[in-house]
């Protein structure tokens, strides 16, 4: 019996097609996102990864459900559940956890962050709430103006709404299990 082939259709067409049919411009989406416009035309262009934020930020503003926003990387790795695909972000990488669904509304993802690392880039920021868990290492997570160092053991949660930022002052990289819950 032949398999009957499926296209698959890249995470910056679907946002493409999902800005154009609410006749946004990339600079309407940056405003309402926070994201810089190169940033989101990378994302379109799929010369960038976009920050687990941003993929949370693009399912409210252009109200698709994050299964239509999973990149066929992550739905791969999901399906297979294995922990060997990692997306690389900057100084961090992460692998999800958890599948998604439009009934599902927490997400589970294991983040490492390069040592010795700084936040690059924008700052994330989503609705909902986060969890940060840190398995592994050393992180400083600033939220808003508040700066908190956490300790393998320590946990944190918070207003994912307000601007957030992770880095790793340690000599190792650091490994968390990050719960985001979008509303």
């Amino acid at each position: 019996m032949a398999r009957k082939k499926v296209e698959k259709i890249s995470l910056g067409q679907r946002m493409k097609t999902g800005r154009e049919k609410m006749g946004m411009s990339i600079e309407d989406l940056a405003l309402e996102t926070g994201y810089l416009p190169e940033i989101l035309a990378g994302v379109e262009e799929n010369r960038t990864v976009p920050p687990v934020s941003l993929v949370l930020q693009l399912s409210r503003v252009l109200k698709l459900s994050m299964d239509e926003l999973e990149t066929q990387e992550e739905a791969q790795a999901t399906k297979r559940r294995t922990k060997s695909h990692k997306k690389r972000v900057d100084s961090y990488a992460y692998i999800p956890l958890s599948k998604p669904g439009p009934d599902k509304r927490l997400r589970g993802y294991l983040v490492t962050i390069d040592a010795l690392t700084d936040h690059k880039g924008v700052e994330y920021h989503h609705e909902g709430e986060e969890f940060v868990f840190v398995l592994k290492g050393r992180i400083t997570i600033r939220i808003g103006e508040n700066v908190t160092r956490l300790a393998r053991g320590e946990s944190i949660h918070f207003n994912s709404a307000l601007h957030h930022t992770l880095s790793n002052p340690d000599t190792e990289a650091a490994k968390l299990l990050v719960v985001v819950y979008v509303p």
